[in-house]
């Protein structure tokens, strides 16, 4: 049989740069860029090589930033270096903050691994580490990504994702300041994974399931409370759980307001509907816009401020679209990284093909800047 000259296949949406092809080396999640274009990069510590899991993207070369030093732990709980970071976010300061889970392979914490750190970009040095207390990064926790409101306190708030798939999920809260941190919206309905039967996702044309040798029986892809983002006007948090389609807000005056108790905050939690996908990237511009990355459709897409979604980018290369930077070129930034290729999810083969990339697509926007 002849193949017609006319054979229509998927039909690609938007338009997509190729920023950075990663030839070599671990997978990238977190991107994110500086006032002044300084692009930065990390690559957590799920089994691959990793040398270096926080970088900068230097004249096309992947570098271990600040150093290699920092970047080398002695173990663990090591509170002066990055043991396995998840997510890096530059914040409205234009001070780059590392997220580091301690949770290398997804093993159990230990009190000094999981921390937030700032470095300076003016100087590249570490001016603030922030450990986060036993009770506050369990054992099970795993910090996913960050977002930060300079505009209250004396010094700003971070707001945090815990996306343990084994464990409490829920909002952290940091007073920069000071340091204190708490957990919020503690194993809400809301910052739970959606399992089969209720949700199964498909990536690929194919089920997305833990399957980590082939006799093992399929599990669920359980990642709680993943995806974070911070209206232009600060008043909400809206966050999503990786296996899940719904997301979600909360008001941040309750998130920060300690003399609440949990079912107070969760009261102010808004069911904000189905975003068409599972994933696990969330961003807003200062336009009011909020973006998702669309896991399943190879796609991002977008909330304007009216409530309507539609899709900015379809792309077959978006090979699990993972985290996103709005910048201030006017672009939104994002990583495509093949993770439900790894060989957790796919009988212990792995059927990741370099290069990964980064990616950009125009937004004529800028980021969400909040601050005094």
């Amino acid at each position: 049989m002849t193949q017609s000259a006319d054979v229509q296949t998927d039909r690609p949406y938007g338009e997509l740069e190729v920023v950075h092809a990663f030839t070599s080396g671990p997978m990238p999640t977190g991107v994110s860029v500086s006032s002044t274009g300084r692009i930065f990069v990390n690559f957590p510590k799920w089994g691959d090589d990793v040398r270096f899991t926080v970088a900068e993207i230097r004249d096309g070369q992947v570098v271990a930033f600040p150093d290699q030093a920092t970047n080398s732990p002695r173990s663990d709980d090591d509170r002066s270096a990055f043991v396995s970071v998840q997510s890096i976010v530059v914040d409205p300061a234009d001070r780059l903050w590392v997220l580091d889970t301690g949770s290398p392979l997804f093993q159990p914490t230990q009190v000094g691994g999981p921390k937030l750190v700032c470095i300076d970009l003016t100087t590249d040095t570490v001016v603030q580490t922030i450990v986060f207390p036993r009770e506050v990064a369990l054992e099970t926790t795993y910090l996913n990504d960050v977002r930060f409101d300079l505009s209250r306190g004396e010094a700003g708030v971070a707001y945090i994702t815990d996306s343990a798939d084994a464990g409490e999920n829920g909002i952290i809260v940091v007073d920069l300041a000071t340091g204190d941190s708490w957990r919020r919206l503690r194993d809400h309905a809301s910052t739970k994974a959606v399992v089969p039967p209720d949700l199964l996702l498909m990536v690929e044309g194919r089920p997305f399931l833990t399957k980590e040798s082939p006799d093992a029986e399929p599990q669920p892809v359980a990642m709680g409370s993943d995806g974070i983002a911070i209206s232009a006007d600060g008043a909400r948090l809206w966050y999503c759980p990786l296996a899940a389609r719904h997301w979600y807000s909360v008001s941040t005056d309750a998130l920060v307001d300690r003399s609440l108790d949990d079912d107070a905050v969760a009261a102010t939690v808004v069911d904000e509907g189905d975003k068409g996908s599972a994933g696990d990237g969330l961003e807003t511009d200062d336009a009011g816009n909020l973006y998702a990355t669309a896991g399943e459709q190879n796609a991002i897409v977008v909330r304007r401020p009216d409530g309507s979604i539609s899709t900015v980018v379809h792309d077959e290369r978006l090979l699990w679209p993972d985290t996103m930077s709005v910048a201030t070129d006017g672009h939104l930034y994002v990583t495509a990284n093949q993770l439900h290729r790894q060989a957790r999810y796919a009988g212990g083969v792995d059927e990741r093909v370099y290069p990964y990339l980064l990616l950009r697509t125009p937004i004529e926007a800028g980021p969400v800047r909040l601050t005094r």
